[in-house]
């Protein structure tokens, strides 16, 4: 018996963990306006960026992951240059909700899935053809959509 409420606590502690963890809220006090604002960024603008090439005619761009957004989420790149996206996790990003980055263009010269992490990944890849291709988050917590529908993706377009 003398170990009994440290039983108790080892029982319910993951219990309340894994409750937060995927995004339910404890604090029943939270407006919500202000869950709207920390919590979902599925109304998220558009935040469009055109590549420029570099001098070593490689187009870059740094692309974050957070809570169910991508920063930038609008991607404008060059046909047939080579292209590198410089991709991590947000320093905003909980730490056991896991995010990837997701693109599955075979046909145009993408198709890349990359698990994101708080340090910088570089991805490598040439677009061999024009058009607008989905980049996305798979991710899932048990009995919930995935992060894409909770607006988690973007698009890159390929221009001539």
């Amino acid at each position: 018996m003398k170990y009994a409420k440290y039983s108790a606590v080892l029982l319910v502690l993951p219990l309340l963990l894994s409750y937060t963890a995927f995004g339910q809220e404890t604090n029943k006090g939270v407006k919500a306006e202000e869950k709207q604002m920390t919590h979902d960024h599925s109304a998220m603008q558009e935040k469009r960026v055109v590549v420029a090439t570099d001098a070593d005619g490689v187009q870059r761009v740094e692309i974050v992951g957070g809570e169910y957004y991508f920063d930038p989420n609008y991607i404008v790149v060059k046909v047939n240059k080579p292209v590198e996206f410089k991709v991590k996790k947000a320093t905003d990003s909980t730490f056991f909700i896991p995010h990837n980055i997701i693109v599955k263009a075979p046909e145009a010269g993408m198709d890349f899935n990359i698990d994101l992490k708080k340090e910088i990944q570089t991805v490598k890849f040439i677009p061999t053809k024009v058009g607008k291709y989905p980049f996305y988050c798979d991710q899932k917590a048990p009995f919930s959509k995935t992060h894409r529908d909770k607006g988690m993706e973007g698009t890159i377009e390929v221009v001539e």
